[in-house]
């Protein structure tokens, strides 16, 4: 028998088929909108966390730690307990003591903050956007990422002594602005310049309504890195010949065993990064509200 002739066959016979199953061709055709349905509203992406949804691993975490120090399970010795911490620090709180440590430690840090932001942003439109910048600034620039700021102390003393000018120009090299914002710029559509050239756009105007815009996600994502780069680097620093601070505090609890004021200049540093990290991502999300992505 010819396949044509087969294929025919069996269409006309399927509603028999079906009948003969005890299967009605309305409840497969229902079925199978079903599973349709089912599969459009299966979701590929995850639900956007709850305000304060980021805090379930800190917090997890912390219970953790305090289970542990209430069964004897971890010394103070080693590691004091949350509550202990909790109010070790709200003793310091009472007394000033860590109020003017945290005010000189902040000085510092968004100090060297301020200078690395701004410099790496105005190096990185400057090498984006000019040839001759880019053989000037990039390869220094990837130079410096390739040696650690740690290694920088020793030059860093030798140039501009053991004081704060040292401390917040090491905390300004660290600042990560410029690798993202560069990469930002080099990622423009060249169809947007094309428009650019086509409308008759100036040199400040193509600047404004296309580089700056382009390089927007870009820079922020390198701000989220350089809230927090800062305050890590200052840990290290705040080490070296200082009388106040977090750091110089955390250096001399170590000297003395003081486990619960170490816990505290860490949890402080700790707030400090996760409010500054909130901080920007409230400003990425409300600065690229227009983009429909992922994460929004």
């Amino acid at each position: 028998m010819p396949v044509d002739d087969v294929y025919r066959r069996n269409a006309v016979n399927q509603p028999a088929v079906l009948r003969a199953a005890g299967v009605d061709r309305s409840d497969t055709a229902s079925q199978t909108g079903l599973s349709l349905a089912r599969h459009r509203n299966r979701r590929l992406v995850p639900h956007r966390l709850p305000p304060g949804g980021i805090l379930l691993g800190p917090v997890a975490l912390v219970v953790v730690w305090q289970i542990a120090s209430m069964m004897g399970w971890l010394s103070p010795k080693i590691l004091a307990a949350p509550s202990t911490a909790v109010l070790t620090g709200f003793d310091m709180l009472r007394s000033g003591v860590l109020v003017d440590h945290l005010l000189a430690s902040a000085g510092r840090a968004y100090l060297g903050l301020a200078i690395g932001v701004a410099s790496g942003l105005v190096f990185a439109l400057v090498a984006g956007l000019c040839m001759t910048g880019e053989a000037a600034i990039d390869g220094l620039v990837q130079i410096k990422r390739a040696i650690p700021t740690l290694a920088l102390i020793p030059l860093g003393i030798l140039w501009l002594g053991i004081g704060d000018a040292m401390k917040v120009a090491l905390i300004a090299t660290s600042i990560p602005v410029y690798i993202n914002t560069h990469a930002g710029l080099r990622g423009i559509d060249l169809r947007y310049v094309e428009l650019a050239r086509s409308v008759g756009l100036g040199n400040l105007e193509f600047l404004r309504r296309v580089v700056l815009p382009g390089a927007l996600p870009g820079f922020l994502t390198g701000l989220r890195l350089a809230v927090t780069t800062c305050w890590t680097a200052l840990v290290v620093l705040e080490q070296i010949n200082t009388t106040n601070g977090i750091g110089y505090l955390m250096s001399r609890a170590r000297d003395y065993g003081q486990t619960d004021i170490m816990v505290v200049g860490l949890a402080v540093y700790a707030i400090l990064g996760l409010v500054s990290d909130s901080a920007v991502r409230l400003l990425e999300r409300r600065a690229l509200s227009y983009r429909k992505v992922l994460g929004s």
